[in-house]
Order: C-alpha cells, then structure tokens, then sequence
C-alpha cells in the first residue's frame, strides 16, 4: 500500500532544509572568494613590499608601540602558542558563530550578522587587490621574527602556503572577524558567552602582533571597515526604530 505524504508536510520539512543549504552556500561562497585573494595578487609582491615600507614608516610617526617591541617581551613558548591560536581558531570559530547564530538566535538577528560578515569581508578583499601589503614578519631588519618560521606551526609552508595570500595583511580579517563576533555576542548573548567573545577579540589582536602576521594600522582598518558596515547595517531593532520614525513622518504629513 503507497504511502501518501500530505505536501502541506513535505513543504514544511524542505522549507528549513532548503534555507540551510542557502545561508551553507552563502558562506561557502564568501570563504572561496576569501581564499582566491592570492591568485588575484599574483605578481605584487614588489608592490607589497613597498607598501609595508610605507605602513612601517606612517606608523614610526604615529604614537604607536613597536610591534617588535612588543613581540620581544613574549617567551619563545607563548610564540608557538600563539601560532596555533593564529592558524587554528580563526576559520573554526567564525563557522561555530555562525552555526550558532542559525541555530539559536532570532532570524533577524543571524541574518544581520551574517550580513554584516559579508559587506566586512568583501571590503577587506577589495583593499587586499587594490592594496597588497607584506606583514611585517618578513622583515628581519626591523626586528621582527616569522615566529611560524622559527617556533611553528607554519600556516604558510606546504600546500596550506600554496593557497594562502600573504600579502593581505591589510585589513586583519583575523582581528576583523574577532571584533565582528564580539559585538553580535555582546548585543545579543549572555554576558559569560559576551566576555568570552570580548577575550577572543583582545588575544586575537594580542597574537597577530606578536606572531608578526599585521601592523596595528591593519587592525585599525579592520575595525573602521567593521564600524562602517555597522552604521550602514544598523541592528534589527534599530532598523523596527527608523521604520515606524518614518511612518510617524509619513501619518504627519
């Protein structure tokens, strides 16, 4: 006897699973485009030097700490701790945000975060192709040790290396995306998920500096870049508050 299966019911089990492989092909579409950056940088590297050449000499003007300073304070142990917190964590926690985001926080609120992730990522790629820039790991001559060289893991030896863009230095999508969590979590977590969200984004910056992966400059861009998405992608209930303002406007007139 054939079983019949209302299609009232079939549409609400394919509905979910159709808007999951959406937002999974969404981002697999952004994490791809994130990688190509290298093949689009091909060739730059002279152009990339010189950049850093330039970075390196704005921030010997401006009031900023010397990030080789800074990176000869840290112990040879907390190095290669902090090499595997840069290859590590990044990638892995960003998929966890936004599997949690899906899973467990309010439609609007996920897709304005998941929005927010893309408009930040696509500008840090457009800067990454129109402005290639060399971290300062490679260059030795200003005090700076390649700590995944030196110490590992390496992320940029083998075949990881081979698809790896290393001179998107600027902005630091590693401090980028750590910022981006922390302040979805802070609006719409609990505080104990909040602060962790809020360590992750200070040891991030804390470790691309002392891995000698970015400049302060990069980070610096990176949370320009992060606060322009936010104004021009306002939370969801800021959004409900412009909506009826506007709808008062329009009943006024």
């Amino acid at each position: 006897m054939a079983i019949t299966v209302p299609p009232a019911r079939v549409s609400r089990v394919m509905a979910p699973v159709a808007r999951a492989g959406l937002e999974v092909g969404l981002v697999a579409v952004l994490f791809l485009l994130y990688r190509a950056g290298r093949s689009l940088v091909t060739g730059q590297e002279a152009v990339a030097l010189q950049h850093a050449r330039s970075v390196h000499a704005l921030e010997q003007w401006l009031p900023l700490p010397s990030e080789a300073w800074v990176q000869s304070l840290v112990p040879s142990s907390l190095l290669h701790a902090a090499n595997v917190y840069y290859v590590s964590v990044h990638f892995p926690l960003m998929i966890a945000f936004l599997v949690w985001g899906y899973t467990r926080r309010p439609r609007a609120e996920y897709v304005w975060a998941r929005n927010l992730l893309i408009a930040l990522t696509g500008a840090a790629l457009v800067i990454h192709i129109v402005f290639p820039l060399a971290p300062p790991r490679m260059f030795p001559q200003w005090g700076f040790v390649d700590t995944m060289a030196v110490y590992g893991p390496n992320a940029y030896a083998g075949a990881s290396g081979a698809s790896a863009n290393q001179f998107a230095a600027m902005p630091s999508l590693h401090i980028g995306w750590a910022l981006l969590i922390a302040y979805v979590v802070m609006r719409t977590a609990s505080r104990k998920l909040a602060a962790l969200a809020i360590a992750h984004a200070v040891v991030t910056v804390l470790v691309v500096v002392v891995t000698a992966n970015h400049y302060w400059l990069d980070g610096i861009v990176a949370a320009g870049l992060l606060t322009c998405a936010g104004l021009l992608m306002p939370p969801p209930e800021r959004q409900r508050d412009r909506e009826r303002k506007r709808l008062r406007e329009a009943v006024r007139c």
